[in-house]
């Protein structure tokens, strides 16, 4: 039974993906990627629940006992990353049918389907995969469905952006693997559950420069700064739900990986004075860059880098509460972020553009929308109740019970950054939904119009040409009445998924405490991983 739980969120989506290509009518080709979706968020669901109750859980793939064969392996940490990622998958594809993204055009929706369940392959096998080269494997799947995803119906300047996101990640993978060559030669494995005790026995000089060339090559892929550059100029181009579930998801595996073998393979019992510094640079760096900009997409694409940057400051602690407030903060911002993108999705959708200041003069969206932005940017901004709150907290108080200089420093960035998160919040509410006084002509943008009053609804919003405020892309399907309501649908599950993070804080916050627990301690996952025993 342990067998078919941990197999099935890597092989079932890959053989939907295959059935997929074979010429199946639309609407049986949604309904199966839907089923399959749902069917392996109930596995991950179970899976979690076994791990809660019998420790982690391991499967040798083919009878090949580690360190020989592939090993897949699932503790409360990998449990949980994996049943929150599929829950917005899920969401994210009904966004996508109901937007129209997966069915617009028929060639369009032939590989839509695919390369979105490949997609969720990568996500589960770097998740659940027990060694280094199989990681690479997922992010590689990763990548393959990724630029298939971003480069949808492109235009010039979705392809220009695609092929950023490509040759950065390619770069990053090359590294990878020469990383991974340079692990086989110096310990002679790849298995995770071997390399920690391996690792500790070679010179300090070779085992720092593994370390950092490790910390480069997942700092590329999380949007580390400085080598973030990449990600605000490459998810706000893809459709809408592409870029939603990039945001919510491919970052995460990143700084998942970093959790995973940094505690594993590089354990520390202080402060990691350097990853610290990192997490400051990030939190700050993003944080201002989104305050920079006026396009809604770019914006919030520069707030998910400045986000990372909390996810560093518990791994940086190298604590147990630090670990819980980084594990707290991963779903928390997996499920707020998704829900933010959709969000804006649909403000794009009503006002007809993406850039703030033309926001302002445009009809505010209906109040629905502007609850299901609301809710998830309060979260993000860490404003009590919500969930945001409750991992910044958890974050904070493990800042200041450390003490030192590093782990002050870290609390005042992350405070200094949730007020400017508060700000940047502030600024897209105002121009997106408090209604301003139109203009009948461009020209006169910049002064009062002393023939309209205010309040009066009888002079249009004005329809100028995009500019460079705007990102420039292709047309977004439109969709009908029914369309629209099942995006609204797939939001409103994303958005009630945060607050339910911050309702049931208690019950994560003791999985969140247990999984960094395991993480400190790793005997119980090395011994599930070298016996493979089905506890």
């Amino acid at each position: 039974m342990t067998a078919l739980l941990l197999t099935l969120p890597v092989v079932l989506p890959v053989l939907a993906a295959g059935v997929t290509l074979l010429g199946l009518p639309g609407r049986v080709v949604r309904a199966m990627s839907t089923l399959v979706l749902a069917c392996v968020l109930a596995d991950a669901a179970a899976l979690l629940a076994l791990a809660e109750t019998r420790g982690p859980q391991a499967v040798h793939v083919g009878g090949w006992p580690a360190p020989l064969g592939i090993t897949l392996v699932a503790d409360r940490l990998s449990a949980l990353l994996l049943m929150v990622s599929l829950l917005v998958t899920l969401a994210v594809l009904l966004f996508a049918i109901g937007q129209g993204t997966a069915e617009d055009r028929r060639s369009t929706a032939e590989v839509f389907h695919p390369a979105y369940l490949l997609l969720v392959t990568g996500v589960s096998l770097a998740f659940l995969t027990g060694d280094l080269f199989n990681l690479f494997v997922a992010f590689e799947v990763l990548l393959a469905a990724s630029y298939v995803l971003i480069t949808l119906d492109a235009d010039g300047n979705r392809t220009r952006a695609g092929m950023t996101y490509t040759i950065i990640s390619l770069t990053s993978s090359l590294l990878f693997l020469t990383l991974v060559g340079l692990v086989y030669a110096a310990t002679g494995t790849v298995t995770l559950a071997q390399l920690g005790p391996r690792l500790a026995e070679l010179p300090d000089g070779l085992r720092g420069a593994l370390a950092l060339l490790l910390l480069a090559v997942l700092g590329i892929k999380a949007a580390l700064v400085p080598l973030h550059f990449w990600l605000p100029d490459s998810y706000p181009t893809a459709p809408a739900p592409i870029t939603a579930v990039f945001a919510a998801l491919l970052t995460k595996v990143a700084v998942y990986a970093l959790l995973r073998t940094q505690t594993l393979l590089f354990p520390r019992s202080s402060v990691w004075v350097l990853l610290a510094c990192v997490a400051i640079a990030t939190m700050i760096v993003g944080i201002l860059g989104a305050l920079a900009q006026d396009d809604v997409n770019r914006l919030l694409s520069f707030a998910l880098v400045g986000h990372i940057g909390f996810m560093l400051f518990g791994l940086a602690l190298f604590d147990t509460l630090g670990l819980t407030g980084t594990v707290l903060y991963m779903v928390h911002h997996i499920v707020v972020q998704a829900a933010l993108f959709l969000a804006a999705a649909l403000v794009v959708r009503h006002t007809e553009t993406t850039g703030l200041e033309r926001m302002a003069q445009r009809p505010p969206p209906t109040p629905v929308v502007a609850v299901l932005f609301a809710l998830p940017a309060l979260s993000l901004a860490g404003i009590p109740p919500f969930s945001g709150f409750v991992a910044k907290l958890t974050l904070l108080r493990a800042g200041v019970g450390q003490g030192g200089t590093a782990a002050y420093a870290l609390a005042a960035a992350a405070l200094l950054t949730s007020l400017l998160t508060i700000y940047a919040m502030t600024r897209v509410w105002t121009r997106a939904f408090m209604r301003q006084k139109p203009y009948p002509d461009r020209r006169d943008a910049d002064r009062p119009d002393p023939h309209r009053r205010e309040g009066d609804r009888r002079t249009p919003a004005p329809r100028d040409e995009p500019t460079a405020s705007d990102t420039v892309r292709s047309p977004e399907p439109r969709a009908g009445r029914y369309g629209a309501g099942l995006m609204t649908a797939a939001t409103a599950v994303m958005v009630v998924a945060g607050v339910a993070v911050a309702v049931w804080a208690g019950p994560l916050a003791h999985v969140g405490e247990q999984a960094a627990r395991e993480l400190l301690d790793p005997r119980a996952y090395r011994s599930a991983v070298m016996t493979g025993e089905d506890r």
